[in-house]
């Protein structure tokens, strides 16, 4: 990172480094010579992973047919995707980071109360892809018969660790390289694979699976968005701010979109038809991802499953970690990018060791704290992408960065909009990890009040009657009252900024 995080439209061209030395600074216009297709790989490369095909097992388990389920999924990805597309058009038009583009809407201080909820859940979320690699390698060895015990863990979690470590440290050029090189092979065995197990699926038994109430699809839906397009919002513009400033909004929007979603959706509905075809192999998928889907190979075909599964987990878990080293700079952290995203590595790997080798019940209490930063991002998005349609004009790049130019220190509007979300929001969720995470049965505490539900505990673990308590209607509801009040509220705040000299 420079000292300096203005950099000018005349500067020289930069030299191609082995390491990116950008962390939060202005792009140089020089630098910016990415185009809106090179958008398609990263977000491909990160979404091809064979682990779609067990939301398939979690969309069923809502209560709903093969045809709602598969609706589902291809609205909540393709919805999903295109709001991240939103959000990526503002790299374009600032140069820098998402949540230093985020300083205009909350305001330069202001933006560090979505930040620190932003590295936290990018930190968690890496650091969960980097153990479902480890224990998919250790499940794979078990089936081949080469034993998945402590040495393979312990292998691969030096393995998986020092390739999202060194790839996030090199950053943008060489993981924009890499991406593309992995979405030709992930994209190939995946497609191997549908080939190859087509014989498993049973027309008449997918058919035959009952529908669901319209708080059904709701909870499927939301369930949907958050796994993929609004898992990764918080980072959408770290990959557009190389786009050339004369690219299409439009065209940034649809590659960001087909990236994301073209692999997902694909992906999601054949596992539809699998799981739906064998209730037993739904059940196994849904605890047991790797597991189940790799029994249905021959032998041939595992070691390229495997490697396909791991190289998706090992890429998304890359995105991740390089934004939240940029994400931790943005909150005030001099150092340079590199050293941030290290940083975040040694994180990723103490907590990958702890989880796989220590706290072998930790990933349902993981699972439920990440779930619930889930609200307070949503409403955060909701905010973020109102004000970037009140927008007629580029950033002023230099202000983002000063807490007396026309941004400001912070903004009230939008910060008290995101509490208040926040607060509806987990009154309207729940936890759905009780019985491993009852510290966090506080959600929910709307519900039935409001006549949505109603809460019992049975043994010590808290359940839910009804259809609504499981539809997370807090998620939506956070990112649509941060979009709406952002409309309406901030219009003229956004004119002045705008308009001021």
């Amino acid at each position: 990172m420079t000292t300096d995080p203005v950099r000018t439209a005349a500067a020289d061209p930069a030299p191609a480094r082995l390491i990116e030395t950008n962390g939060i600074d202005i792009i140089a216009e020089s630098e910016r010579t990415a185009r809106p297709r090179d958008l398609f790989w990263p977000w491909f490369a990160a979404n091809v992973s064979v682990f779609g095909m067990s939301y398939a097992a979690f969309v069923y388990g809502f209560g709903v047919s093969f045809a709602q389920a598969a609706v589902v999924a291809v609205v909540g990805i393709v919805i999903s995707f295109a709001l991240c597309g939103v959000i990526a058009t503002a790299g374009k038009r600032g140069s820098v980071p998402t949540m230093v583009l985020s300083r205009a809407a909350f305001g330069v201080h202001g933006q560090k109360v979505p930040g620190i909820v932003s590295w936290l859940l990018s930190i968690g979320w890496e650091t969960f892809l980097a153990i479902m690699a480890v224990l998919a390698t250790s499940t794979v060895f078990e089936i081949l018969g080469w034993g998945g015990g402590v040495g393979v863990q312990i292998g691969a979690t030096i393995a998986v660790a020092a390739l999202i470590v060194a790839t996030s440290v090199l950053g943008y050029h060489t993981i924009m390289r890499l991406q593309s090189v992995l979405t030709w092979l992930t994209g190939a065995v995946t497609i191997v694979y549908i080939l190859v197990t087509l014989g498993h699926i049973d027309a008449a038994a997918v058919g035959a699976v009952p529908a669901g109430s319209v708080g059904n699809v709701v909870g499927a839906l939301t369930m949907v968005m958050t796994g993929f397009g609004l898992g990764w919002i918080n980072i959408a513009a770290d990959w557009s701010r190389y786009q050339k400033r004369t690219a299409s909004n439009g065209a940034i929007i649809a590659w960001n979109t087909i990236g994301g979603s073209v692999a997902p959706v694909v992906l999601v509905v054949y596992g539809l038809l699998l799981a739906g075809s064998d209730a037993a192999l739904s059940d196994a998928i849904a605890s047991d991802p790797v597991g189940a889907l790799a029994a249905l190979l021959p032998p041939w075909l595992l070691i390229p499953f495997w490697l396909t599964a791991l190289l998706a987990l090992v890429s998304g878990a890359v995105l991740g970690i390089y934004s939240s080293g940029l994400t931790l700079l943005s909150l005030g952290i001099a150092i340079p990018r590199p050293a941030a995203a290290a940083i975040d590595g040694v994180i990723l790997t103490a907590g990958t060791i702890f989880v796989v080798f220590v706290a072998g019940d930790f990933l349902g209490p993981f699972q439920s704290f990440l779930i619930t930063l889930g609200v307070p991002m949503a409403a955060w998005a909701g905010i973020l992408i109102a004000d970037i349609l009140l927008r007629r004009r580029d950033y002023d790049e230099t202000a983002l960065f000063d807490p007396a130019g026309r941004y400001g220190a912070f903004d009230w509007v939008s910060i008290g909009t995101m509490v208040v979300a926040t607060v509806i929001g987990w009154g309207l969720v729940i936890n759905q990890f009780a019985a491993d995470a009852a510290w966090n049965n506080w959600q929910g505490y709307l519900l039935e009040p409001l006549g949505l539900g109603a809460r019992s505990v049975v043994d010590g673990v808290e359940s839910w009657d009804g259809t609504w308590p499981w539809a997370n209607l807090g998620v939506l509801f956070a990112l649509l009252f941060g979009f709406v009040v952002t409309l309406l509220a901030r219009r003229g705040t956004v004119r002045w900024q705008e308009g001021r000299a």
